[in-house]
């Protein structure tokens, strides 16, 4: 198979993180509606996305564990198919049990299905470029508030939430379900070194060693401390502009600004890392997006929303496909599946803390105050752990 259907493998990954990751991040969109219709509190619907991260932390290391030994296609069916059936049914819930049993834990499970097997599979598939070809995998998650959460604002304003999230469930299968037929191995097994490149030191690790690791623990705490810090404000941007008197599409907008933003953050971020190292643009990125947390408290007006819409998407969205660049120079191919996959893990553990956070918080305060500043002050906890990042392996092969 020509080298040239990487691209291919590149545009269908997006695809598929765009559908999963925009319906499971819809659910702030629903948050307001939701809970004026049911009665449920706001910590209680958010409570659906803490599960969600929870569970896609667990499905995530399961899933590349099974993607290490089956290869993507299987991984990404079973996801297509959950997704959309997690959809359907907590659209009908009569309970906010059902609803967080089937919108945290199954969407949790499919949507974890996409992020880990399709970046492993287009670092397999790329030697050069790859900073920039996973960025652009993950740049689907930038494009889903642009796409998915506008759609899912303007169904639940013509017909009502409940409908809303049953469209986008259906929608999630005609779309998912064809690009599964696009993912296709690479020719053949991408080498963990070449003759002119850098060796991999956790190459010949086995998964324990690996994970055991002291190039694992700095990436999995960073990975972490990142999520944690922005999760909170990103789930809880749109109430939270509301709050300050914009007006619920605007608000939606501030969202969609973000993952454009993100879009464009993934590709800068990406070429500056193929360019300068992952290290120091990571490094960078992750203060960045501290200080950009802190100065939501001063804004109250759409013009300022954007600003920092654009600075703070680009950057959040920027660094996160860099975690997977990381994980795959220090460790090398054959277990990138599983190591990743443990990263994503502690990922979505920290992605769990900011919605349950924000309700609970909006619940006793009626306010996000103490929301920004707790994660603007974890973020600053993120970078004092990504500089303890050990340098990446710059060894030689020795020519026969």
């Amino acid at each position: 198979m020509s080298l040239s259907y990487r691209w291919v493998i590149v545009a269908a990954g997006a695809v598929m993180t765009c559908v999963a990751l925009g319906a499971m991040f819809s659910l702030a969109i629903f948050l307001e509606p939701m809970a004026l219709d049911t009665g449920w509190s706001r910590a209680g619907i958010s409570s659906a996305m803490t599960l969600n991260f929870l569970v896609m932390g667990l499905g995530g290391f399961a899933w590349g564990a099974v993607y290490d030994r089956l290869g993507a296609r299987p991984v990404v069916l079973a996801g297509g198919v959950l997704l959309g059936l997690a959809l359907v049914v907590a659209s009908r819930a009569g309970s906010l049990l059902v609803f967080q049993l089937s919108y945290g834990v199954i969407v949790g499970l499919a949507a974890s299905a996409f992020f880990t097997p399709m970046i492993a599979l287009t670092a397999a598939w790329f030697d050069t470029n790859r900073s920039l070809a996973v960025s652009l995998v993950s740049a689907g998650m930038g494009v889903a508030p642009m796409t998915i959460s506008p759609f899912a604002q303007w169904l639940i304003t013509t017909y009502d939430w409940r409908t809303a999230m049953f469209d986008i469930g259906v929608m999630a299968w005609v779309l998912l379900l064809p690009a599964v037929l696009l993912v296709r191995q690479p020719p053949a097994p991408a080498a963990d070194t070449d003759a002119s490149g850098p060796v991999a030191e956790g190459a010949g690790m086995s998964v324990r060693q690996a994970l055991l690791s002291p190039q694992f623990i700095v990436l999995g705490l960073t990975f972490f401390a990142c999520c944690a810090a922005h999760s909170g404000p990103i789930f809880h941007m749109v109430s939270y502009a509301m709050l300050c008197g914009i007006a619920p599409m605007a608000a939606v907008s501030i969202y969609s600004v973000e993952g454009l933003a993100g879009l464009g953050g993934r590709l800068l971020y990406g070429v500056l890392a193929d360019r300068l190292g992952v290290k120091p643009v990571l490094i960078a990125g992750l203060a960045i997006q501290a200080v950009v947390i802190a100065a939501y408290l001063a804004v109250s007006e759409l013009g300022q929303f954007y600003t920092l819409a654009v600075i703070f998407g680009a950057t959040y969205g920027g660094v996160m496909p860099l975690y997977a660049v990381l994980a795959r120079e220090y460790f090398g191919q054959r277990i990138l599946g599983t190591v990743f996959g443990a990263a994503t893990m502690l990922s979505s553990l920290g992605m769990a803390f900011g919605p349950l956070a924000g309700g609970m918080v909006f619940d006793a305060y009626a306010n996000y105050s103490w929301l920004f500043i707790g994660s603007a002050l974890v973020g600053l906890g993120a970078v004092g752990i990504a500089i303890a990042f050990p340098p990446l392996p710059r060894k030689e092969l020795q020519p026969a």
